[in-house]
């Protein structure tokens, strides 16, 4: 039987991607006490990296808020693991955090991000919403436009 999660997932027509492994020597999530920090998520679907470029000159910032949904499919993906595949353990999302591989003109860092935000909030109702920040940076591994990681509380 589905969790609940895992039923609002279905509902929404989301599927999770794989929890990736590591790119480098980190681990991708770790559960402390309560909260399970999860490693930056860069965009990887089904094997291949998403959303290559700078926001601003290569993509616009509702493509870039798709990639940083890809970024938080992955997040959840971790986290599910970190659950022992049930994300029906997991009592909020805490805290997110943004990266945005931009132009230095760029000034909508956090319009992208809501990608990564809304979905936390779709999938998880009230205890979706969560503190975040939203920046700007010059270069982001593999070229990627954004990079999300963040907090999960266990119940």
């Amino acid at each position: 039987m589905a969790g609940v999660i895992e039923a609002r997932l279905a509902e929404l027509g989301v599927e999770l991607p794989a929890a990736a492994a590591p790119a480098a020597n980190y681990v991708p999530y770790v559960v402390s006490g309560k909260l399970i920090m999860v490693a930056g998520q860069v965009p990887f679907w089904n094997g291949e990296l998403k959303g290559i470029g700078k926001v601003g000159r290569d993509l616009n910032t509702e493509q870039a808020a798709d990639i940083a949904r890809i970024c938080a499919l992955n997040l959840i993906a971790q986290a599910k693991a970190a659950c022992g595949g049930d994300l029906d353990k997991i009592a909020r999302v805490v805290k997110l955090g943004g990266f945005v591989n931009c132009v230095d003109e760029f000034t909508q860092q956090p319009e992208v991000v809501n990608g990564a935000s809304n979905l936390m909030v779709d999938v998880f109702g009230d205890a979706g919403t969560h503190a975040r920040f939203a920046v700007g940076t010059n270069s982001l591994p593999r070229g990627v436009a954004v990079e999300v990681d963040g907090i999960f509380e266990l119940k």
